[in-house]
């Protein structure tokens, strides 16, 4: 019998084995595809504070950056290199009032921690000599970083391994199991029952599939994104760049296509460009209007993008929760339930906060933070 089932192996279950193996939990990683398959394998890779107002979501990408670094130095020289690039993110806007607007969020966001430098248009044009004409500034963040997210996601997966894990990829979970008092005994999966104390729920936009036939019903949507990316073309952006309405996108719940431009370089060269945002479903098919909004944001931003070529398109699924914050923590509706999911774009940023959280959730420990405004039963969903 293990201590801990995690479904799911994308970047937050791999973060969440992790957590719980270092404490010497037993843990078993169940994971119905192959190794990043799913949202984690089409995510940009930011692990971002610049979007995140004062609040708990900002407090847990604090902790997230400081778990970030941690794993950066440690990790890599054993593992792997995880691409940890700490380049900065940079929000412009072409507007006055917009600017003013950024500056008051950056003050609201120091007061919590955050580094922040208000700049002009020379200011920006230091920062990115190849960006657009016509900006009024914007706002540096230095602590934005990236990361390769399956890189990291293979890497935090090794390390569980060397702390005892299991990771057991193309065995999807059927049911949960419960004993006569409605507690949680294990799972069901296509290869026989696993016996554990606790399942931690890391199915990200299939988590409401998981849950819901336990008895815990959480409204967590998958909401499609596509990001094109761009031939080589070397160091033509430097930070993580995005317009402000990218702030005001994320915070959406609207169902139809939401689109604001991020641009941001990798150290292959090649250039990402986002983002949009639809609650479609499942649906898979290409949005010809999102594509398209994609490239005339980028070119906006950066003209010389448009003699560059398209090299491919991909999209994903982030699990969409309708007040914008991830469900992380136990279940009181069934107990031995954990949740992990719900982060929509942000979870690669916040996967190493959630798993620490988790962690000390299924150890007894004191939280790091406080959960309430991640407890899967805020939502006054019935069972």
């Amino acid at each position: 019998m293990a201590d801990v089932v995690v479904i799911g192996a994308g970047i937050v279950g791999a973060a969440c084995a992790l957590e719980c193996a270092r404490r010497g939990l037993s843990v078993e990683v169940l994971e119905r595809g192959g190794l990043v398959a799913g949202t984690t394998g089409s995510g940009e890779g930011n692990l971002l504070v610049s979007d995140k107002p004062p609040g708990p979501e900002l407090d847990l990408a604090l902790l997230s950056l400081r778990l970030w670094r941690r794993i950066g130095a440690e990790l890599p020289e054993r593992y792997g290199d995880i691409e940890l690039d700490p380049k900065g993110g940079l929000i412009v806007t072409r507007s006055e009032p917009g600017l003013a607007a950024l500056r008051d969020t950056a003050e609201r966001q120091a007061a919590a921690g955050v580094l922040a430098e208000p700049l002009d248009a020379a200011g920006v044009r230091v920062r990115e000599p190849a960006i657009a004409d016509g900006l009024a500034g914007g706002v540096f963040y230095p602590q934005d970083m990236q990361v390769q997210p399956a890189r990291a996601t293979a890497v935090m997966l090794a390390a569980a391994r060397d702390h005892g894990a299991r990771v057991r990829l193309r065995t999807p979970v059927t049911a949960m199991r419960l004993d006569r008092r409605g507690r949680v005994a294990g799972v069901d999966t296509a290869e026989g029952p696993v016996a554990a104390a606790h399942v931690v729920n890391a199915a990200g936009a299939w988590a409401a599939e998981v849950a819901g036939p336990a008895g815990a019903l959480v409204p967590v949507l998958p909401r499609r994104g596509f990001v094109l990316v761009t031939e080589p073309v070397g160091p033509l952006v430097r930070h993580k760049v995005y317009a402000a309405d990218y702030l005001d996108n994320v915070a959406s719940g609207e169902a139809t296509l939401q689109a604001s431009t991020v641009v941001e370089g990798t150290p292959s060269g090649t250039i990402l460009i986002g983002a949009t945002r639809e609650l479609v479903g499942f649906d898979r098919g290409v949005n010809g209007a999102a594509v398209r909004a994609l490239a005339r944001g980028a070119i906006d931003l950066f003209p010389a993008l448009a003699r560059v070529r398209a090299m491919r398109l991909y999209h994903g699924f982030r699990p969409f929760s309708p007040d914008h914050l991830p469900v992380i923590g136990p279940d009181p509706r069934v107990p031995g339930l954990v949740h992990a999911h719900g982060h929509e774009g942000a979870g690669i940023g916040l996967a190493p906060a959630t798993g620490r959280l988790v962690a000390q959730a299924v150890a007894g420990e004191p939280p790091e933070l406080d959960l309430t405004p991640f407890a899967p039963e805020r939502f006054g969903v019935p069972q």
